[in-house]
């Protein structure tokens, strides 16, 4: 790992051509490295997130996470983005797909990209970034906690609609990271998901952690479970290292 890296905000180009806000992380001193889309949770582009895209530059990657509330609310908190994307009701997925594949061609662009694009998402990002690999040409994916793939529950954002049929489209392999307490979503249904996957013949793996619930990656809530996320870090750095490396 080297700690060496630059980190700012960019504009891109999403959806239908829309310019965009994006926090962009790049190692420094790395001749060549893959790219990483960073899907920010429900809570928004926020600096927990942008310490994930941080993280994969010192590994070695760029990483790029766009604003997908930069459109509901240019320039306000992330907490206040957020409540007027929901308001609105949430990110539609084809501007998703739209704003993640402008991010991918913003890193197959910059000097030194491999042309290998990942990407990664939590909570709500987690069934984005499912939806992203079944919709664009990517070479990784990796979900965490993400729901509302197979079933969505009532109190789900009004956009948000059962993906799990787009999964004989899925174009690379993909890695699952749940919580064995998670009801958002549950075991039962990320084993659904794995047993269409299989059905289709489609490369995934996904790791249940028993005494973690939803969130548990994250450091700054009471949901943070250190075993939990520190083996599932391992398995990002393994699985991305494995499809992204030059």
């Amino acid at each position: 790992m080297k700690e060496s890296l630059t980190a700012e905000t960019v504009m891109i180009a999403g959806h239908g051509g829309d310019q965009i806000e994006a926090y962009l992380a790049r190692p420094q001193d790395t001749q060549t490295f893959g790219g990483i889309v960073v899907i920010h949770h429900m809570p928004g582009y926020d600096s927990s997130t942008k310490e994930i895209a941080r993280k994969f530059a010192a590994h070695g990657y760029a990483a790029i996470m766009p604003n997908l509330y930069w459109r509901d609310a240019p320039g306000a908190s992330p907490d206040d983005a957020a409540a007027a994307a929901r308001a609105k009701g949430g990110v539609p997925d084809e501007r998703l797909v739209g704003d993640v594949g402008g991010a991918a061609e913003y890193l197959r662009g910059m000097a030194g990209c491999n042309g290998k694009i990942g990407v990664i998402g939590y909570c709500s990002g987690g069934r984005q970034s499912f939806l992203s690999a079944c919709s664009l040409p990517l070479q990784a994916a990796v979900d965490c906690y993400g729901g509302a793939v197979v079933h969505v529950p009532e109190q789900a954002p009004a956009s948000m609609k059962p993906i799990v049929g787009l999964a004989k489209d899925l174009s690379c392999p993909l890695l699952g990271l749940f919580g064995a307490d998670d009801q958002f979503p549950p075991p039962a249904e990320t084993a659904e998901l794995s047993q269409v996957l299989d059905s289709f013949g489609k490369p995934h793996e996904f790791h249940t952690f028993e005494g973690a619930g939803h969130a548990f990656f994250s450091p700054d809530r009471p949901s943070y479970r250190v075993d939990a996320a520190t083996k599932g870090w391992e398995l990002v750095w393994d699985f991305f290292g494995k499809h992204l490396a030059s």
